[in-house]
C-alpha cells in the first residue's frame, strides 16, 4: 500500500464521488437493521451485513466506548421586528439567558426577536468565527422552555425539517448528557435489547462525553490538510471509565469506539502508551492519516462526507486508500450515507 506523507496531505486526496440520491433522508424503519460494512484494515476485505450482525464480531470481553451525550433541540426560528424570519442556532450556555449563537437572517448587534409571545432575544456582540451572543428576555429561563420552541438540529444535507420522530431518532438510546448540537450518529443503530445481548455475551459498554459542535460540519477550507484547527469541544472522561478502558489495554482485550467522537475523545486523553487519563476539557485533536492510535483498536462509524476530517480520522486507522475502496465498494451496493445512513466496523 502506498502512503502520502502527512505533510503532503492535500483536501482532494479525500474526495470521492457519491450520488445524491444516497444522501439518506430519513432513518432507517429499524435501528439496528441498517446495514454494516466490515472492514478489515490490514488486509482491505469487506464484508457486506447487518448492524445487528456486530454481536456476531465482538468478542466477550471486548470493551466498547460510547459518546452518551444528548441533542438538546437548540434551532429556534424567531421573527423579526420588521417582519420576516431569523434563526437562532444555539452552540453553548454562557449564563442564565446568555447563550453563544449563530444567528441568520440578517439580524444585526444591539436588535431584538421574538421567539415566543412575550419572550425576546437580543443579539448582543459578534465573536470568532461569526458566533454572537444572544441574551433572551421575558423567560424565567430559555432552557425550560426549549422542548417546546426549539427544533432538533438536523445536518444541512438533511433536506427537510425535523419533525417529532427526529426527537426520538437523532439520538442514540443511551444519551444522558445534553449538550450536543449534533449526534454521534455511529450510536444511532444500537437498540436496548441489541445493548442488553451484547452485555449477556461480556461486551463491557464505558461511557464518554464529549459534546458535537457545530465545527463538525464545518467544511474544511485550507488544500494543505496539516493547516486545519478543529474547534474546540467539550469532553469528560469519567474516573471508572478510564479505568475500564485501562484495564482492557492491560489485558490484551479490545478497545471500539462507537463512533469519531469517542475516538477523539480517548485519544485526547491517552498517553503514548495508551494509558487514558480522566479527566474534562476541550479537544481539538485533528487526526489524518499519519496520526498513531495509542488506545484504540476498532471503530464503528458511518459514512461521512467528502473532504471531511471525520473522513480523515477513519483513513488514519484503516488507511486512506482502503477507506476510499471501501467507500466505492458502498456507492457500488448503494449503501445509505451520513448521518441517518449505514454503518461500517473497522477491525
Amino acid at each position: 500500500m502506498t502512503s502520502v506523507a502527512a505533510e503532503h496531505l492535500r483536501l482532494s486526496d479525500f474526495d470521492y464521488d457519491l450520488p445524491e440520491a444516497l444522501i439518506a433522508q430519513e432513518p432507517s424503519p429499524v435501528r439496528d437493521k441498517s446495514r454494516l460494512l466490515f472492514l478489515d484494515r490490514r488486509s482491505g476485505a469487506v464484508e457486506h451485513r447487518i448492524f445487528s450482525d456486530i454481536e456476531r464480531a465482538l468478542n466477550p470481553g471486548d470493551l466498547l466506548v460510547v459518546n452518551n451525550t444528548k441533542v438538546f433541540p437548540c434551532r429556534i426560528v424567531a421573527k423579526k421586528q420588521g417582519g420576516g424570519k431569523a434563526e437562532i442556532f444555539l452552540l453553548a450556555e454562557r449564563g442564565l439567558n446568555l447563550w453563544d449563537a449563530l444567528v441568520r437572517g440578517g439580524v444585526g448587534q444591539g436588535k431584538r426577536v421574538t421567539v415566543s409571545p412575550g419572550i425576546e432575544a437580543e443579539i448582543n456582540r459578534e465573536g470568532a468565527d461569526g458566533v454572537m451572543t444572544v441574551r433572551f428576555h421575558g423567560v424565567r429561563d430559555i432552557r425550560e422552555i426549549l422542548p417546546d420552541i426549539g427544533k432538533t438540529p438536523l445536518p444541512p444535507y438533511i433536506k427537510r425539517d425535523a419533525g417529532l420522530r427526529d426527537r426520538e431518532r437523532y439520538q442514540t438510546v443511551y444519551a444522558c448528557r445534553e449538550g450536543a448540537v449534533a449526534a454521534p450518529t455511529a450510536g444511532l443503530h444500537f437498540t436496548k435489547d441489541l445493548l442488553r445481548r451484547l452485555a449477556s455475551k461480556g461486551v463491557e459498554l464505558v461511557p464518554v462525553t464529549l459534546h458535537v459542535g457545530p465545527g463538525t460540519f464545518q467544511p474544511v477550507r485550507v488544500e494543505a490538510v496539516t493547516e486545519h484547527r478543529m474547534h474546540p469541544e467539550w469532553y469528560e472522561i469519567p474516573a471508572e471509565s478510564a479505568a475500564a478502558i485501562n484495564g482492557a489495554k492491560r489485558e490484551g482485550r479490545r478497545v471500539v469506539a462507537v463512533g469519531t467522537t469517542s475516538v477523539r475523545t480517548v485519544e485526547t486523553a491517552a498517553a503514548v502508551d495508551g494509558t487514558v487519563s480522566p479527566g474534562a476539557g476541550n479537544s481539538t485533536l485533528f487526526i489524518y492519516p499519519g496520526y498513531a492510535f495509542k488506545a484504540i483498536d476498532g471503530i464503528i462509524t458511518n459514512f461521512h462526507l467528502p473532504k471531511s476530517t471525520l473522513l480523515m480520522l477513519v483513513a488514519a486507522f484503516a488507511g486512506r486508500e482502503n477507506i476510499l475502496a471501501a467507500y466505492k465498494k458502498a456507492v457500488d451496493e448503494k449503501y445509505r450515507f451520513y448521518s441517518y445512513g449505514d454503518a461500517m466496523f473497522i477491525l
